[in-house]
């Protein structure tokens, strides 16, 4: 990831085409899911349970969305870069651009150990901040379909790791993180593409007041500095795919626990709310 020279036009088009890819890689997978629903549902009469449904969704929007776009784009880059910069009148070149996959180091592991604390304790702190401004938050789709069928938070834990994860981080770290900190550099590198991951988190919530959901999103942008800042300090993908999914698979299994257990809570509703303000 090479950082080159800056003018506004190309401050423009960076900012733009990272935003768009994201952006684009989510809605890619939720038309995927929306067309599979169709045909299935639809189409083949086949009446779907919530897990096949989350599952189908896991894999069109994280899989082949997030992870088909981020593949998508080191391939036609090459190819259809030249002929933008040549439309644009950029005169500058840069670097190649790659997204290294490796089996972490020992100092990666620590990172990623460091990692996920960090992202925990943001998440944590998060939702000490709800609590405290007492705002009308939304909730999390995955997690609300959690709470009416537990089993889907069975699927949702390996699925962190496995798909969630990894898909995410292919897309919101290695290609529009990479894309941002081509022209800004590092620190915006990282700033600006967790303030895009944040906030397309915005479609995934349901219910709560305007106010308090972006509240809700601006808390999400602490784990998700901590998982740009693991994949600046490391430039391996692998690591803040970990640390991101082993902190999602975390908060899910918390509600689990909670879910599961919480006719012996002191407290079940207040406990549930604090937990789905983490998710």
């Amino acid at each position: 990831m090479s950082t080159s020279a800056r003018s506004p036009l190309r401050t423009v088009v960076a900012v733009v085409s990272a935003i768009g890819l994201g952006a684009g890689g989510l809605l890619f997978g939720f038309v995927l899911t929306a067309v599979a629903f169709g045909v299935l549902v639809v189409g083949l009469s086949i009446d779907l349970p919530d897990t096949a449904q989350i599952v189908l969704s896991l894999i069109f929007v994280q899989g082949v969305g997030c992870a088909g776009v981020a593949y998508a784009y080191l391939k036609l880059r090459p190819v259809v870069g030249p002929k933008i910069r040549a439309v644009l009148g950029f005169e500058e070149v840069p670097g190649p651009f790659d997204i290294d996959v490796d089996v972490p180091d020992l100092r990666q592991v620590a990172i990623v150990v460091g990692g996920y604390v960090l992202a925990l304790l943001a998440a944590f702190a998060g939702s000490f901040v709800l609590t405290v401004l007492q705002v009308d938050t939304g909730t999390n789709q995955a997690a609300q379909m959690g709470m009416e069928n537990p089993s889907i938070l069975l699927i949702l834990i390996p699925a962190s790791i496995l798909i969630i994860g990894p898909g995410e981080e292919l897309l919101f770290r290695g290609v529009v993180q990479g894309r941002i900190r081509e022209v800004f550099g590092p620190v915006i590198g990282v700033l600006i593409p967790s303030a895009v991951f944040a906030g397309l988190h915005w479609f995934a919530l349901t219910g709560g007041s305007a106010t308090g959901n972006i509240v809700a999103l601006g808390v999400l942008v602490g784990p998700a500095l901590v998982f740009g800042a693991a994949y600046e300090l490391t430039d391996n993908i692998v690591v803040p795919a970990l640390i991101h999914g082993i902190y999602n698979a975390t908060l899910f299994s918390l509600l689990y626990v909670v879910i599961a257990f919480s006719d012996q809570l002191p407290d079940p509703q207040n406990t549930t709310a604090a937990v789905l303000a983490l998710i």
